[in-house]
């Protein structure tokens, strides 16, 4: 299973409990779509048990002091785009501003599921045979509501939780 979230915003409260949601749901991989925004959060993804991956998105500032801390807890960065392979799934990892590039790299054929933030709006799509997953927000700042995602690997089942932040 593989973990998914997004535009966390700084909300230090909401990705404590993703990574509670996590770490209990016992998935090996944690992607983030981007919008983590300060180095100070990386404070929260130090009790994530699995391996994190993320992006950047277009609110993240300090990206290089950001990155440095991220990656001294074990984190990894993708930059702007992630091409991995976990599990033998093909997945692009991206914040997805552009909406032509997310329906493209879902066309390309090169992957087997696309993830993707930005719009804080939880959702999945199927363009062209791929699987396109939107967490929504973990933060809550627009919606209201902490959603995370979390994708079954042997038959791309996606479960779209919403935390509760009291």
């Amino acid at each position: 299973m593989i973990g998914i979230i997004s535009d966390s915003h700084d909300n230090m409260n909401a990705l404590r409990k993703a990574v509670e949601f996590f770490n209990e749901r016992g998935v090996k991989n944690v992607l983030h779509a981007g919008d983590i925004i300060s180095p100070f959060t990386a404070r929260a993804f130090k009790e994530l048990k699995p391996k994190l991956y993320f992006v950047f998105g277009n609110n993240d500032g300090d990206k290089l002091t950001l990155t440095k801390r991220l990656e001294e807890i074990g984190a990894v960065s993708c930059g702007y785009f992630g091409d991995l392979t976990i599990d033998g799934l093909h997945i692009a990892l991206l914040h997805g501003t552009n909406e032509t590039l997310v329906r493209a790299l879902a066309r390309s054929g090169e992957f087997d599921v696309v993830i993707r933030g930005h719009t804080h709006e939880p959702n999945v799509k199927i363009i062209e045979g791929v699987t396109v997953i939107n967490p929504g927000e973990s933060s809550g700042v627009l919606s209201g509501k902490s959603t995370v995602a979390v994708l079954e690997i042997s038959n791309l089942n996606v479960e779209i939780t919403q935390l509760d932040l009291d």
